[in-house]
């Protein structure tokens, strides 16, 4: 039997043998426990990783009768894989979602979150457009002042950190323009949208002497 600690554990071999699970079954849920909740080891056994077996026990029977996400949802480790995503860039772009309205998860089932496949991929799609108009230098001062952008857009626009216009729509600064339209995203969130000349005239503002 394997222990860490005095306590009863489990290697990777040991639930092999008393589940019948593959390894890389158990390799794949470990690598997504910041969005299924697996446990983090105990401690080693030997050079193995081992896992408290009690706590183990219980995230397993709750895996197993935790309700199926509905059709059409996926993880953020099912999402990053699709699209080519590192899981770093996932929660960057999680960590900005105030600014750059990344969408809301849509299901969430114990500690696992799941998003909307479709609603996700056209707000990617949209972003890396953006980005990339950014970069050929169509994002700029050029382009339809009545075009809407998001606050993420905005902060490029300006030349500002994402993390740093946050907090505009609560605390604006002088001549912070007010949104032309919101979008509610849910869980009492919403998408802001500016007029890109809006947004280009606050920047003039804040250069003039």
């Amino acid at each position: 039997m394997t222990t860490v600690d005095g306590r009863r554990a489990y290697t990777r071999a040991d639930l092999m043998a008393e589940y019948g699970l593959g390894r890389s079954t158990l390799e794949k849920w470990f690598r997504e426990r910041s969005a299924n909740g697996h446990p983090e080891p105990a401690g080693t056994a030997g050079a193995q990783l081992a896992w408290d077996a009690e706590e183990w026990d219980r995230w397993y029977a709750a895996r197993r009768t935790a309700p199926k996400a509905p059709p059409g949802l996926a993880t953020r480790d099912e999402l990053a894989a699709e699209h080519g995503l590192s899981r770093h860039a996932m929660k960057r772009l999680w960590a900005e979602k105030e600014a750059n309205g990344h969408p809301e998860a849509a299901h969430q089932a114990g500690r696992a979150l799941y998003w909307d496949r479709a609603e996700w991929a056209a707000w990617y799609a949209a972003h890396q457009e953006y980005a990339a108009r950014e970069k050929h230098g169509e994002a700029g001062g050029a382009g339809d002042p009545d075009e809407l952008i998001t606050l993420a857009d905005a902060a490029r626009l300006l030349g500002l950190a994402q993390t740093s216009v946050t907090v505009y729509p609560k605390r604006p600064p002088a001549g912070w323009p007010g949104p032309a339209r919101t979008e509610p995203l849910g869980g009492g969130r919403v998408r802001r949208l500016y007029r890109r000349g809006d947004i280009l005239a606050y920047g003039r503002l804040k250069k003039a002497p």
